[in-house]
């Protein structure tokens, strides 16, 4: 009789149960009931940009580089000097006139002359003329000159300043000895010598 009345009571309880979503207090819970694991999976959230690995469409990415040992491709410019590139300066200073002018002379043999009173000067020296300076200023005895006038001015003579490589060689007129190296620079310069008409 009492066990019954007990599956009686169970059977209300499991009735009230499922009407209003709760759990009996008759036999075994399901895990989801005691509280453990749902039985159920969920999706897993898609990955933020950038979180797995793969970059974000939106972000620019940097240029690849090339891998090394490459060569570059057919036109690159390189840092190597142009032929075209200065080769010397001279200015020269002073005389009666109170001259300033600036020639300038290029590896390929263009050169250009500047003064205060004419308009710019230009030309190109011969192959042969241009390799003659290269020469001259290339001789090791031209690195032995002295680098700043030795003998006294001469009253309205003229200052030389010559530029070849960084280095700076001042001359004028009025030493006693030109030396040898400094001469045939300047014979190898165009015009025949450094610019001293105004």
């Amino acid at each position: 009789m009492a066990r019954g009345a007990r599956g009686t009571w169970c059977g209300a309880l499991i009735l009230v149960g499922a009407l209003v979503g709760g759990a009996s207090g008759c036999g075994p819970t399901t895990p989801t009931e005691a509280g453990g694991p749902s039985s159920a999976t969920s999706a897993p959230a898609p990955p933020s940009p950038g979180e797995s690995g793969s970059p974000d469409p939106g972000t620019p990415q940097p240029p690849a580089t090339p891998p090394a040992g490459t060569t570059p491709a057919p036109g690159t410019s390189t840092a190597d000097p142009q032929p075209a590139g200065l080769l010397v300066e001279v200015v020269v200073d002073g005389g009666l006139a109170g001259v300033r002018n600036t020639l300038v002379v290029r590896h390929d043999g263009s050169w250009s002359i500047r003064s205060r009173t004419e308009p710019p000067r230009t030309g190109r020296q011969t192959p042969a003329q241009a390799a003659e300076l290269r020469a001259a200023l290339a001789d090791p005895a031209y690195a032995r000159v002295p680098e700043r006038p030795t003998g006294r001015p001469v009253p309205d003579g003229f200052q030389y300043r010559v530029t070849y490589r960084h280095r700076l060689v001042v001359a004028q007129d009025g030493e006693d000895e030109r030396p040898a190296a400094l001469r045939r620079v300047f014979a190898a310069l165009p015009e025949g010598g450094p610019p001293t008409r105004p």
